[in-house]
């Protein structure tokens, strides 16, 4: 984790069981079982994919904390059951059974939510108001922060940044071609997932990008917002003096991820 003279910075990468990530970020005989603990060590935050398939055991969420040292934050992306169906509004169960299924095991390393959409899902203001009224911010003491990844270019409205920062709901911000770049902050955190590592780069991103990415960093958590990445509504009406930060390294070239998680990590230390 980086500590600004404000935010928290942490960096990582999506998941953490991948064999091609075996024997070049894991060391060659490493044992399965320990490369959750050997990323936490080079990282400072992973995010759960698998949450979003299917559910896990609390007792998982409870060994995955012990096995990451402290300081460490995972994501937990958000269980698909909520966020792909027609009447978003119809997904208060499923939302009440995934908070409720271990995720608050984490503790206080417990990040962000992840709420994934498909891309065919479009922007219906009623209707997403009232997916957003449904994710409640906290859960047996713990609080809660939660972010949607929406895919869709309907949602390239200032109407949609104004409904994020009404209920402190993060947007992720993406460099992927085919989705939306929505660069606007509407939370207390910034949640960024970059996706074009390139095969022949060694840390996935080149040196210059990387740099520009630190920056861009370091902006957010001062509570500013980068002049080269263009908002699609107005600016914050009382930015914090603080934000945490979270950016993974997810696709492109996945093998390269872990690489250009930490080239990233060591630029905004």
């Amino acid at each position: 984790m980086a500590k600004t003279q404000n935010g928290n910075i942490r960096v990582g990468i999506g998941g953490w069981t991948f064999e091609p990530w075996r024997g070049t970020f894991y060391p060659k005989g490493l044992a399965q079982k320990r490369e959750l603990e050997y990323a936490g060590q080079h990282l400072t935050s992973i995010e759960i994919n698998g949450t979003y398939y299917g559910s896990q055991k609390p007792e998982s969420f409870a060994r995955w904390r012990e096995e990451t040292p402290p300081g460490f934050v995972f994501s937990v992306k958000g269980t698909r059951f909520s966020t792909n169906r027609r009447v978003l509004a119809e997904a208060g169960q499923s939302v009440e059974r995934f908070i409720s299924s271990g995720v608050t095991e984490l503790k206080e390393k417990l990040g962000p939510i992840n709420w994934q959409f498909l891309p065919t899902k479009q922007f219906d203001l009623k209707d997403f108001e009232a997916f957003l009224k449904l994710l409640p911010s906290s859960h047996e003491g713990h609080s809660l922060r939660h972010v949607v990844e929406v895919r869709h270019d309907s949602f390239l409205v200032p109407e949609f940044i104004d409904l994020l920062r009404a209920y402190k709901v993060a947007t992720v911000y993406t460099d992927k071609e085919k989705f939306p770049e929505i660069a606007d902050v509407t939370a207390p955190f910034v949640y960024a997932r970059l996706q074009r590592a390139d095969e022949t780069v060694a840390t996935g991103y080149k040196p210059k990008a990387l740099d520009e990415w630190a920056r861009r960093a370091k902006l957010w958590a001062e509570g500013k917002a980068p002049d080269d990445l263009n908002p699609i509504g107005k600016p914050e009406s009382k930015p914090p003096k603080a934000r945490d930060v979270f950016i993974y390294m997810i696709n492109g070239f996945k093998p390269k991820a872990p690489a250009a998680a930490m080239a990233l990590i060591e630029r905004v230390k």
